[in-house]
């Protein structure tokens, strides 16, 4: 099996549910190890996610957000393009393809609705609506199509969709109007993220890395544009930004990567939950970093987190 983390059910053939779980963790694997490889992969991607919004997020205030948004997503690109020669799976197929390039459609959606929202909008409500829905329409995807949790790993979940908005959570003072562009761009957001967690899992991983090559094309053919407008009225970046962006895409890449895997093990309704609190390592770094101040509710926020990491992972 040219990959380790490749799920057999994918073929799509009619299982009953406990074969079903047997095919996606791996011909005999057991299942309850598949699962707990598909929580630590879930984490992973959530740590990945996190770092790369963070420095993504510091460069975007030294430079504008147009060009960083781009050359994260071209290194991105170049690493889902060297993913693919380490996990080739069993080659790319046009029905993976177009799942890939529809999570390029939704990760371009959600980053550029989400930074724009955080411009015009109430940064409260943009960042927690997009955090909390994409948490919540992968889960309920994943129920519908046949996800089976344990009763602590209901509870997991139920307890980190709101850690997840308590994380996000931002005070801002602001009017009307701006808190109905942050509804707006952050519904956006949380539907374009989704999209792209939907997708990858829909893709699944016999043709490995190869979904990821798609999606990141995609984002860099949408993203140019906006770096374009945006260097014309842009000064030269410094050496230290151009890193941190570099690194940003690098990472993102690698989260996309750890994401798609992880779905390969785990169920969607786990593993989309657990990786939408990467928020929660945003916020870490931002303290131990930038020495950020956390609100009381951020604090209860990262309390309950790793609650629910601890029901989800029992």
């Amino acid at each position: 099996m040219p990959l380790s983390w490749r799920r057999a059910g994918r073929d799509r053939l009619p299982l009953a549910a406990p074969a079903r779980q047997a095919a996606r963790c791996g011909l005999g694997e057991d299942p309850a190890e598949g699962l707990t490889v598909g929580v630590l992969l879930g984490l992973l991607a959530a740590v990945a996610y996190g770092t790369s919004d963070f420095a993504a997020g510091v460069s975007s205030r030294r430079f504008s957000f147009g060009p960083v948004a781009a050359v994260t997503q071209i290194f991105g690109l170049l690493t889902a393009a060297a993913a693919t020669l380490l996990f080739p799976g069993v080659g790319p197929a046009a029905a993976v393809l177009g799942w890939g390039t529809v999570s390029g459609l939704g990760s371009t959606v959600g980053t550029l609705s989400l930074y724009h929202g955080l411009s015009v909008g109430r940064m409260s409500v943009v960042a927690t609506l997009s955090a909390v829905l994409t948490a919540v329409i992968p889960a309920i995807v994943g129920l519908a199509s046949g996800n089976h949790l344990s009763v602590p790993a209901q509870a997991g979940i139920a307890l980190a969709i709101p850690a997840i908005g308590l994380v996000s959570w931002q005070h801002q003072a602001g009017v009307r109007t701006a808190a109905r562009a942050g509804l707006l761009y952050g519904v956006l957001a949380g539907l374009g993220f989704a999209l792209l967690f939907i997708a990858l899992d829909q893709a699944g991983t016999r043709s490995g890395a190869w979904p990821l090559v798609p999606g990141q094309a995609v984002s860099v053919l949408l993203a140019a544009p906006f770096a374009l407008h945006a260097l014309r009225s842009s000064g030269k970046p410094s050496r230290p930004t151009v890193a941190l962006t570099i690194s940003a895409g690098v990472i993102s890449g690698a989260a996309n990567l750890l994401f798609l895997a992880a779905t390969g093990k785990g169920q969607l309704a786990v593993v989309a939950v657990l990786t939408a609190l990467y928020p929660a390592v945003t916020v870490v770094l931002a303290r131990v970093i930038l020495a950020e101040r956390w609100t009381r509710l951020q604090a209860a926020g990262l309390l309950a987190a790793a609650a629910a990491i601890a029901l989800v992972s029992s």
